[in-house]
């Protein structure tokens, strides 16, 4: 391997003009410890985790205040990593397999010799990095489904288990909101198969461009979908509620196949139970259909606030469509 690796580091004494034009190696220091950051980076597959690890061993030898990682599953970052005006970036490859690519934000760029020393520690950092990425596209697959690429139902309980432990112990509410598609069978059974994909995959795009970015979407399965809602006020229901079928009433797809969408949530509470949180949420999205569908119900036990009360009323009017907040 590296070890005993003889490095430069950045020349804090130089002057001003020559640091505004790049950060480079000027003195030859203590040998990096190459077999210490090789067996550190194999105990974890966590991507923030490698992050960390490589750049508490690469700092004292490089000044950077950031480093991020951009790949197939999106952008992942050290641990208070900050941007700067300047971004030097690195193409990480393993056996012709292009992994992504490590962005280093400073204030002044890299030298040759700073960045050509980097990209041999990079070949430490390669192989950890190409395990960490195979475990997590793998552990996505298993948490996604495959034609939305939604969360799916076993993601969906992890997460109402955590929300549910984190409103006991840290007070902090959420609700949840179970959704499913009107007249969704005659569109497989009259267009076809292709004709039922494409309608949900439309329905998965309108309920991620209705949400907020702090909640987060679920397909269980065939029609079925769920919204985990960062907060537990019903006048965010009733807004969300209301995006969504404003959204699919305005989907070409949707009206080309005539199909619409029924909605039922609940406000979480402190002593709730998953299977008693979904019971609730359940009744209320049966209420919705049962009451002519396309239209949203809130749970009748969860307590509405005085000024939510006449706007749910009116939601409940099939001849009343549904507007925007």
């Amino acid at each position: 391997m590296m070890d005993n690796v003889h490095i430069l580091t950045y020349d804090h004494s130089q002057s001003s003009n020559d640091a505004a034009k790049a950060a480079h190696f000027f003195r030859t220091q203590s040998s990096f410890n190459a077999t210490g950051l090789t067996q550190q980076l194999q105990r974890s597959l966590e991507l923030i985790t490698l992050l960390d690890i490589f750049a508490q061993y690469v700092s004292p030898y490089a000044t950077f205040c950031g480093l991020q990682l951009h790949s197939s599953l999106g952008v992942n970052e050290m641990t208070k990593s900050r941007s700067a005006n300047v971004a030097n970036r690195f193409d990480i490859e393993v056996e012709g397999e292009h992994l992504g690519q490590l962005v280093y934000f400073s204030t002044v760029a890299f030298s040759n010799k700073l960045s050509a020393q980097l990209k041999q520690w990079h070949k430490i950092l390669a192989y950890p990095l190409r395990n960490a990425l195979t475990y997590n596209r793998v552990l996505r697959l298993a948490t996604r489904d495959p034609l939305t690429g939604l969360n799916n139902r076993s993601d969906f309980n992890v997460n109402v288990d955590k929300k549910l432990e984190a409103c006991r112990r840290q007070h902090r509410p959420f609700s949840l909101m179970l959704l499913d598609l009107d007249n969704f069978k005659q569109v497989n059974d009259r267009f076809g198969h292709q004709a039922g994909d494409q309608t949900l995959q439309e329905f998965a795009a309108i309920l991620c461009q209705s949400i907020r970015g702090t909640d987060t979407v679920f397909r269980f399965g065939g029609d079925e979908f769920a919204v985990l809602i960062d907060d537990n006020l019903y006048e965010a229901n009733d807004v969300i509620a209301k995006r969504i079928i404003n959204a699919v009433q305005q989907s070409a797809i949707m009206t080309r196949y005539g199909v619409t969408c029924s909605i039922g949530f609940t406000l979480a509470r402190t002593l709730d139970t998953n299977v008693g949180l979904f019971e609730r949420a359940d009744k209320a999205l049966y209420q919705a259909k049962f009451s002519g569908r396309n239209t949203y119900r809130g749970a009748p036990d969860d307590s509405l606030p005085v000024t939510s009360l006449k706007t749910h009323k009116d939601s409940q009017n099939p001849q009343k469509k549904a507007k925007i907040s």
